[in-house]
């Protein structure tokens, strides 16, 4: 009876070896893809959906790579607001969360403004059957996609637009609303 139990425990170390390995491993985060590992992969994708041209990829890329540089810049001010936040909150300061307050107001007005831009400079380049069809289908935000008109708020902290550079996307359509 103890030989043949032998067999079984070493198996038993061996797996939860092999599981604690994989697990301690797999802490680490993964990295974000880059804004333009974000605006390739958008881009090919609005390709498969709406047949874009050569020229309207590139003038896409173009569009969509300056929209999500000044979403990024806008995501790391919204992080030091909301830390801004955060502080006055827990020390009771009426003045300091007033002036955080105003900070993430703004800073969600230039987040519409640079995605509301972005996708109506985009939109103006289709052609009014790639326009039929992006409305339909609410390509990336186009209206009843997540982040657009009719459509669930987008992924991140509850705002529509990109996830914090997650590199979700959740633009508005041609409304430019959110």
């Amino acid at each position: 009876m103890k030989r043949s139990l032998l067999p079984v425990l070493a198996a038993g170390a061996i797996v939860a070896i092999a599981v604690w390995a994989q697990t301690s491993s797999s802490t680490t985060q993964p990295t974000q893809p880059t804004i333009a590992q974000q605006v390739a992969q958008r881009v090919a994708q609005l390709t498969t959906l709406l047949d874009l041209t050569a020229g309207q990829q590139t003038i896409a890329t173009t569009i969509f790579t300056t929209e999500q540089t000044a979403l990024a810049a806008l995501s790391t001010s919204d992080q030091t607001a909301q830390t801004a936040l955060q502080t006055a909150i827990t020390s009771n300061s009426a003045t300091g969360i007033s002036a955080a307050a105003t900070t993430i107001g703004s800073l969600a007005t230039q987040q519409a403004e640079a995605e509301g831009t972005g996708e109506a400079a985009f939109y103006i380049i289709l052609t009014s059957a790639q326009q039929a069809k992006y409305d339909v289908l609410g390509a990336n935000g186009g209206p009843g996609a997540p982040g657009g008109q009719g459509g669930p708020p987008g992924p991140s902290n509850g705002h529509p637009g990109p996830g914090g550079a997650s590199g979700a996307w959740g633009p508005s359509g041609a409304s430019g609303s959110h």
